[in-house]
């Protein structure tokens, strides 16, 4: 099961109490306070882990709770903090508030909890409380609470025999919704039957599935792609998009959201018209569906792959779309027979070599205004 959407409740440990104790011991009259403190709640810690490629685990384990640190003891003992909880995401999670973060919020029902379809809420307005990119990548989500004083802390001169301690505070918690966004040096996108996945599968060593009928791939493969020079690159195979994706039919928002990190976009056409559509029209439709999910994703470098170029309509209509869309590189293909696979690699290399160049170039722009 992937699962790239999810809503969890998190809570780090509550601190323990302090101790009211006095040393007892034999030929040590009127010891004084000997009360240790209470030991630190547990943090919980999400990072990121290479080896998850998504939020399964967190759709068995919505509710996230730290252990609480241990109480203080009698001569002077410390109580035992408590380890963190650490929770593995995947590479591209970003983390949204859901609700106050406070010590009064409420846990949510099961059904909450299994209902991802239920959180819609508008996150452009909303600043995310982190974005895990890197693996290794640590975010301590909540903390835990420090633990309680013990009556040696409350001794003075004038109180030799103290009783007061402190409770240990409460740990943070909190409802949070968890999104997946699919980290890729580009994303293969394209109305369903357009052969995506035939062509990851004949470029890299993924093994996405290929059948005859639409939306076969309803969640995002990554494959990797070997180049010469010991050179290598990620190409995602996003699920098929249709016309009004924007307004959240067909996958919608479920696919758009992974190309957002996707540093070129290579448009996957059926130049054949296998499908009874004019290639044209898919091409345009599609990017007007990005631009208006959003604006800005749309002015990224893009290339058209002009698939199924084994079947007879396919050089007809390859003219009709070099010839409307000249600007653009367009490669042909067969991702059927391996036809123009071997410039389709040559050409990858490329495009992200110029990706990378402008996004140097932008940093370095960036970097001198500020």
């Amino acid at each position: 099961m992937f699962v790239d959407r999810i809503k969890v409740f998190a809570q780090a440990g509550n601190g323990g109490r302090g101790c009211v104790s006095f040393r007892r011991e034999k030929f040590v009259p009127k010891g004084g306070p000997d009360g240790g403190d209470g030991g630190r709640g547990g943090n919980v810690i999400l990072r990121a882990d290479q080896h998850v490629d998504n939020l399964s685990n967190l759709f068995y384990e919505p509710i996230i709770k730290a252990k609480n640190g241990g109480h203080g003891q009698g001569k002077k003992m410390h109580g035992r903090s408590a380890p963190p909880k650490i929770v593995k995401v995947p590479a591209g999670t970003i983390v949204w508030k859901d609700g106050d973060r406070t010590s009064n919020s409420q846990q949510p029902t099961a059904s909450e909890t299994a209902d991802k379809s239920a959180i819609r809420s508008p996150q452009s307005a909303i600043e995310p409380v982190v974005d895990l990119t890197s693996n290794g990548q640590e975010f301590i989500l909540c903390c835990g609470g420090a633990g309680g004083k013990g009556n040696v802390h409350f001794k003075s001169s004038r109180n030799r025999a103290p009783r007061q301690y402190t409770e240990g505070e409460e740990g943070e918690q909190g409802n949070f919704l968890f999104e997946l966004r699919t980290i890729a040096d580009a994303g293969l996108i394209g109305y369903p039957n357009a052969g995506k996945s035939t062509l990851l599968r004949r470029i890299s060593a993924a093994r996405p599935k290929v059948a005859a009928y639409p939306f076969t791939t309803l969640h995002p493969i990554v494959g990797v792609v070997e180049f010469p020079g010991y050179q290598r690159a990620t190409i995602a195979d996003i699920p098929g998009l249709i016309e009004g994706a924007h307004r959240n039919l067909g996958l919608g928002h479920d696919f758009l959201r992974h190309i957002t990190r996707c540093r070129i976009l290579l448009f996957v056409v059926d130049v054949a018209g296998s499908e009874e559509r004019n290639p044209v029209d898919d091409l345009r439709n599609l990017r007007r569906e990005i631009d208006l999910y959003d604006p800005i994703l749309s002015k990224r470098p893009w290339y058209i792959i002009a698939n199924k170029m084994d079947l007879p309509a396919a050089p007809k209509n390859l003219e009709a779309l070099q010839n409307r869309f000249r600007s653009v590189e367009v490669v042909a293909v067969s991702a059927q027979t391996g036809e123009g696979l071997e410039a389709l690699r040559e050409k990858l290399v490329r495009w992200l070599g110029g990706a990378s160049q402008r996004e140097l170039a932008r940093s370095a722009t960036v970097g001198s205004a500020d």
